[in-house]
Formats: structure tokens, sequence, C-alpha cells
């Protein structure tokens, strides 16, 4: 199609939507043009929800919207609306839901037919062309929902009404208030641990994503009781991730999940908020254990987001990685056959490659059965028995091996990067590059915290309203933020504060909270809204959203709920203790039933119960003490804990939040020593690193009774 007959998605701020600008659809975006012109033609809307890294929507668009012929039904007959998942989270939510029940699942590329006032009454995710896998044709079903909207009217009224009402339903939570206790905590441990996967890691059964609010939360607890099977967990399951052919041996991060349970064969996209909180998982983990796969890994993350998924010069993470580059291809970029490991190295290099990621003639790969996904099949001894040579030399082989595949691999064509600079998913990674930051002790660590304070400086500067406050994204008209992108940015920014004690970033937390609390709070039932109170309306399925659930980002309402008791240790404001147990009161009495869905509310459950831990270290810059004091609390993991490094010019400047200058009113800001305070509570301080680290390993083991 020719630029002059490109469709309205041409000049869209979504990557996915331009892709389909070429398409003879004529696609609306969402919004009151297209509900007005379905009320002006009588027309039911076509609602095609996708994302520029979905396989299958790109399958359906070169299927069926591509398609000239059923293009043309498609204009005479409906109205047609294009959403990408990503910029539009809102309206994917709801019609998620709206879909769900119809069909008994959601997903992507998601298909709902609705009245022209947005109410649905029938959908679906993929259709094919033809009839197969038990599914009818697109064609059928477009021809089959026009003939009953023109003839069965008032069956589409009552379906869309009835389903109107489900999703209100669903979406009002019947019973989830109840009393918040501490004890909420132990039953989501227990369902967590229960669904673990003892042959291969993970939880349940393939298909097998990565659910890192789950294994943080069994971190946490680990710590907390001593518990080693939750320990085993952990360290069991990042293991074998690490391991598989879900994470990238050559080029580092995690892809979205694995489609079988052994975690070796992935669908092959990449996206920001998975290897963000997988950045988390694997740094948190290192601590603990010090397991030196954990931090590789950890560091092979950071070296792909940096070449990769992020803006170098300005500052910004980019939202995902495609997994193919056409829709004949499933995953060639990150796969190889044997012979071209062979025709890439040298002999001795790809035999070295051939038994350690086990590539053969046969490989994993249903499309193209000679491709091999890379997965560590040996460890190096193994190799190096097998080859009657020194393990010195193998390591040796193996690296030089990896460089030379890897640089084989860029000279093909990459797999488009979506360079959309999200909120929330900026924030989650500006935290994880603040962790990296304090964990990798090299020029790594100082590069990741230069990074994540440009990319917080830029959103304050471009993403940020008084009276809105952050937008979902950067570089386009404003788009509504959600309350993860708010909750989230405000996380990230007490983050940034307690790694610089900068009072402009604590300020800007305080100001995003307060957002949340006047324009976002459920002031009958306590929590907080997905959308703000003056956001747009959504047309018919206009229905109120309080999420508890992680799917898959951690859940708005508990990174909230964190994000007020923290702001009410350093303030002492009780507003902020407030509106975070009426929070966790709002969903207690539905929580643990959500069991893995629900970790990140087990989190808050965990700071409100024990409340943050802070490390203030005092003396004057480049004491030697102090700086062993510092080097020592950051390398004792602990959910909530932060190292407050206060000199004596910080002190006397007056810049500090209230609650904490009054928590060290009688140290000497020019001695060097570390105060230890949770809560209310303040331990006496203490001027030796040993004794630090044995004074936080003391309180880490604090009995249940003590947290409650």
């Amino acid at each position: 199609m020719s630029e002059q007959s490109a469709n309205r998605l041409a000049n869209s701020a979504s990557p996915y939507l331009r892709s389909a600008a070429h398409q003879p659809v004529q696609w609306f975006e969402w919004g009151e043009e297209a509900f007005a012109r379905a009320r002006a033609e009588d027309k039911p809307i076509l609602l095609d929800i996708g994302a520029v890294w979905c396989h299958w929507c790109h399958v359906i668009d070169r299927e069926s919207y591509e398609d000239p012929a059923l293009a043309a039904l498609i204009n005479r007959d409906f109205i047609a609306v294009k959403v990408d998942r990503d910029e539009r989270p809102d309206v994917d939510a709801r019609y998620q839901t709206a879909v769900s029940a119809i069909s008994g699942q959601g997903g992507w590329p998601l298909t709902g037919f609705l009245l022209p006032d947005g109410r649905p009454f029938y959908g679906g995710t993929y259709f094919p062309p033809q009839e197969a896998m038990g599914r009818p044709s697109f064609r059928r079903v477009l021809e089959h929902v026009s003939a009953a909207y023109k003839s069965r009217r008032d069956e589409m009224e009552r379906a869309a009404g009835a389903l109107a009402g489900a999703v209100a339903q669903a979406e009002s939570a019947d019973g989830a208030h109840g009393a918040w206790d501490a004890g909420l905590v132990e039953q989501l441990t227990a369902a967590i641990a229960q669904r673990f996967d003892p042959r291969q890691g993970g939880f349940s059964h393939a298909p097998k994503f990565p659910h890192c609010g789950a294994l943080d939360l069994l971190l946490e607890r680990h710590q907390a009781t001593g518990d080693a099977n939750l320990l085993h967990v952990v360290q069991f399951t990042l293991e074998h991730m690490a391991r598989g052919g879900v994470y990238d041996q050559l080029g580092g991060g995690f892809h979205r999940y694995s489609v079988d349970e052994r975690w070796l064969v992935p669908h092959f996209e990449k996206m920001s908020y998975d290897n963000s909180e997988l950045l988390k998982n694997y740094l948190h983990a290192y601590l603990v254990t010090r397991e030196p796969l954990f931090r590789q890994t950890a560091e092979g993350i950071v070296e792909w987001v940096n070449g990769v998924l992020c803006d170098r010069e300005r500052g910004g993470f980019y939202a995902s990685q495609d997994a193919d580059v056409s829709l004949d291809d499933d995953g060639d970029y990150f796969t190889w056959t044997l012979e071209e490991v062979r025709a890439a190295l040298p002999a001795d290099q790809a035999r070295v490659i051939e038994l350690y990621y086990d590539v053969e003639a046969a490989g994993e790969m249903h499309h193209n059965p000679a491709k091999n996904v890379l997965w560590v099949a040996r460890d190096v001894d193994e190799v190096a028995k097998a080859l009657s040579v020194s393990r010195d030399s193998v390591s040796g082989l193996l690296e030089t091996a990896r460089a030379q595949l890897l640089a084989e691999r860029a000279r093909r064509k990459t797999p488009f990067v979506d360079t959309t600079l999200y909120a929330s998913w900026n924030a989650m990674f500006v935290s994880a590059y603040l962790d990296a930051a304090s964990v990798l002790d090299d020029g790594r660590g100082a590069a990741c915290r230069t990074f994540a304070l440009r990319t917080l400086d830029r959103f304050l500067a471009e993403g940020w309203d008084d009276a809105r406050g952050f937008t979902h994204r950067l570089g386009a008209e404003w788009l509504y933020g959600s309350l993860d992108d708010q909750a989230q940015m405000a996380s990230a920014l007490l983050d940034a504060f307690e790694a610089t004690l900068d009072q402009r970033y604590f300020a800007a937390a305080e100001r995003a909270a307060n957002v949340i609390l006047e324009r976002y709070a459920d002031s009958e039932r306590g929590g907080f809204f997905d959308r703000s109170a003056d956001a747009p309306p959504l047309g018919g399925l206009d229905v109120r959203r309080r999420p508890l659930q992680d799917s898959p980002t951690p859940a708005g309402n508990s990174v909230a709920a964190m994000v007020l008791d923290r702001l009410y240790a350093y303030t002492g404001n009780s507003r902020y203790q407030q509106q975070a147990e009426a929070t966790l009161n709002a969903f207690a009495g539905v929580a643990p039933q959500y069991s893995l869905f629900a970790a990140t509310y087990g989190m808050a459950s965990v700071m409100h119960a024990r409340h943050a831990l802070q490390i203030v270290v005092t003396g004057a810059e480049g004491d030697p003490t102090a700086d062993r004091l510092a080097g020592a609390a950051r390398t004792f993991y602990r959910f909530g804990k932060a190292v407050l490094r206060i000199t004596p010019e910080l002190l006397s400047a007056g810049t500090l939040p209230a609650a904490l200058r009054e928590t060290i009113p009688n140290l000497r800001a020019d001695t060097a020593m570390a105060l230890v305070c949770a809560g209310t509570r303040c331990y006496p301080p203490v001027s030796d690193a040993d004794k630090l680290l044995e004074l936080l390993r003391q309180i880490g083991r604090e009995s249940q009774a003590a947290a409650r």
C-alpha cells in the first residue's frame, strides 16, 4: 500500500500500530472517534489487541488483516480498532477479563466484538484463516457476527449486558476485604512453596514463566526464618533458569518464558519487565549464597540491556526485543545448526560448544529440526573429562568460542527493538540498576548507578505533571499514567534517594505518592484503582479495577502500599501508614487464594509487619572505617534494607526527612559508626564491620512473634 493509501495508524506513536499502517483494513486507534463512527453507522466494533513482540499477533496480521478480501468484509461490516496492549494496559486488562469469560482463555492477539458503546458480546484470541486447531476460520467468525448483529440485535444486547455485568462483578472483588495480619505472609509462602517443581525448578508445569515476586518472597522468608527448603526452591529455580535456553547463553538477558518444563525452549521475545525483576532476583540470591553463577547471570542481563535495550545517550530503558525477524522463522536469530557452529569456529572450539551446549544434528526447534537452542547440558569439568583436556583449557576455549559466536550472530538481521519508554517499566529497571550498583563492586556497578539516575532525571524532566503525575510513556502526546506508573516511579525515586540522599528525589517520591492518594484511592473500600479519577472514560466497559494480581508485573496496590510504608519510616506521617494498612486490608480476604500471583502483596505485608531496615552510616567523606561499614552493610541482603551514608555536611544541611533526622540526634556525624533501625526500634551503634554483619544476621533471624 502506498503512503497515500496508508490507513489511520501511519502516524501512531505505537510501533505495533504503525506496523499495520499498510494493511487494507481501515483501522482506528482506541478513542472516541471510533465509537462515534460505530454509533453513526450502527456497526459493531472489531477490536484487535496485540503487541509488537507478539508472534501470533503478526501471524493474524499477515494471514487475515493483510488479505484484501477479508479486509473488504471488515471495512464493510465493522469499525475496526487496533490497540497496543503495552500502550494501553487499562484497555487490555478489561477486555482480557471479558474475553476470558466468553472463551475460557485470554492472551494475544485478543479479538473482541463490541457494540458501538464498547460493551463486548463475543470474542476470542487467534482465529486462523481456515478452520484449524479446533477453531473456526476468521472469515466464518466475521460473517456470523455480522449476521447476528443485524438479525438478532436483542440477543447481542443481552449478551453484552450480561458480560459487562460479569466483568464488573469480577473486578468488584467481593469478599476481598478483611483484617490484615502478618500471618498472611506464611499462608502465601506455604501456597507458593507447594507449587514448586522439584525436578526442574520453577512453579507448576509447562509453559513456565519466571515468577520473580515469588522468588524474592521465598528468599526473604528464608532470611527471616532460616528455612533451608525455601532457599533451595529459590536457588534450584534460578540455577535451572540460568543454565536453560530461556536465558540467552551468548548475549545475556532472559526470554519471556519457556514452552517446556525444563526451561530449554523459550518464546524468544525479551521483555524489559522480566529482565528488571530477574536482575533483582539474581543479585539478591548472589548476596545470600555467593554463588558465582548468579552474579554472572546478573552481569549478563546488564550487558545485554546496555547493548540492546537502552538509550545510552539520554537515559531510558526500551520496552522489548522481538522474538523473530520475520514470520517464517521461530527464534532463528538466537538458535544454531550444527553446521553453523562448525562454520563459525575452529574445530576445537566448536567441539567444546557442541558438548557444553548440547549442539547436535537434531535440535529442539519444531519448525526447523536442525536448529539448536543453546543450554548448558554439561559442566566444564564434564566437558574436560570427555575431551581428556584440562578444565582451564575448556574454560578458555569456551570463553573465546562464545565471543566468536556472538560476533557471528551480530551479523544476522537483528529482531526489532521497541524503543518506547514506559514509565513503570523504566522505574522497575532504575530500581534494579541501583541494586546492581550496590552489589557489583566494579565499573559495572558505578555505570549502573549513573545510568539509573540519568533515566530517572529524564522522566522527572519530560514525563511529570504536577496535576496528573507521571505520563505512561515518553516521547509522544501525553498518555494518562496508570497506578503502576505512579507507584513504581515513587518506589524508584525512594531507591534513588537512599542511594544518593538527594532531597530532590525524596520530594518527588512524596509528590508521586500524593498523586496516588488524591487521584487513585478507593475511599470506600481501601486500596487504589488502576486509573486516575480524571482519566478519560473507557466506553461501555469502564469498570473500576483495583489490581492485586502480579500479572506479570508487580501489582500496583502492593507496590503502592510499600511506598507508603517507606515514606512513613522517613517522615513519621501517620497518614502514609494508615493508607498502607487500609490497602492491605482491602485484599486480606482473598490474597492467599492468589498464591504465586499475590507474591508482591506478601512482600508488602512483610514490610508493613517488620518495617523497613535502615542502616545509617556516619563519618566524614572518605573515612576508611565508614567505608568499611557501608561496604559490609551492602553485602548483606535483606528485603527493605536501606544503607544511608550520612556525612557531617549532609546532616548540617538540614535536608534529611524529619523522622530520619530524629533517628540520629545523638550521633556525631563526623564519627564513623553504623546505627541499625527497624520501625521504632534502633540498636546500639557499632563501629566494626564484622560486628555490624553479626548484628544484621541477628536481626535477620527475628522470630515471627517479633515480626508481629
